[in-house]
């Protein structure tokens, strides 16, 4: 049972800024009856349409199947709950699961085909990015709110929640992206075939 109150706190810190924000992860936790309405306030009858067109309560969801993978086991190359994930193969394995979408596997193709959007912008479900191997976009996680991120981080470790005001990844963050309807599900043809792009911000 202990294990469990850390991630009940951090999906109704999360559920706090969401609301600030616009999101409805508030509402998914009263629909569960894990909350309660603050007095005198209702639902919104609109929801939010954020990533990819999906309603701000699918990506409530998200988040929920992402925290689902803390303790999946990291492997390099992996995309499934059974074996482990590397780190863009837990985003793509999540947004698959939860919205059916298939995003490109490797992180910097991931950010290339999404959209761009400014830190404090940063929506849970959105996608964060880090330079952890001295090249742009070569980690990617999972924005969960309160400055958090859940993700798969290197060999040897499993799926976490980790602070990005920590100073390791607060030097190394890259850039914050959304997915949109908008835009592309797949990075363009070029990023795919020439490795030596994805330095190219370098």
């Amino acid at each position: 049972m202990n294990a469990c109150r850390p991630i009940f706190f951090l999906l109704l810190l999360a559920c706090a800024q969401a609301s600030a924000q616009g999101d409805d992860l508030d509402r998914l936790l009263q629909e569960r009856g894990l909350t309660d309405a603050p007095p005198g306030q209702t639902m919104r009858a609109t929801p939010d349409h954020s990533a990819a067109g999906a309603p701000a309560d699918r990506m409530s969801e998200l988040v929920v199947a992402a925290m689902g993978a803390i303790g999946v086991p990291y492997r390099m190359g992996g995309n499934s709950y059974d074996s482990g994930f590397d780190c863009s193969g837990f985003v793509r394995a999540v947004y698959g699961q939860s919205l059916g979408l298939t995003l490109p596997r490797q992180a910097a193709q991931q950010a290339a085909a999404t959209h761009v959007i400014e830190r404090n912008q940063l929506r849970p479900g959105d996608l964060v990015f880090f330079n952890t191997l001295r090249r742009a976009y070569s980690h990617v996680g999972i924005y969960v709110g309160d400055h958090k991120f859940i993700h798969s981080p290197r060999p040897g470790a499993a799926v976490r929640i980790e602070d990005m005001r920590v100073n390791y990844w607060n030097r190394r963050f890259d850039g914050a992206r959304r997915v949109t309807g908008d835009v592309p599900l797949r990075a363009p043809l070029q990023v795919a075939a020439d490795p030596a792009l994805l330095l190219q911000n370098y």
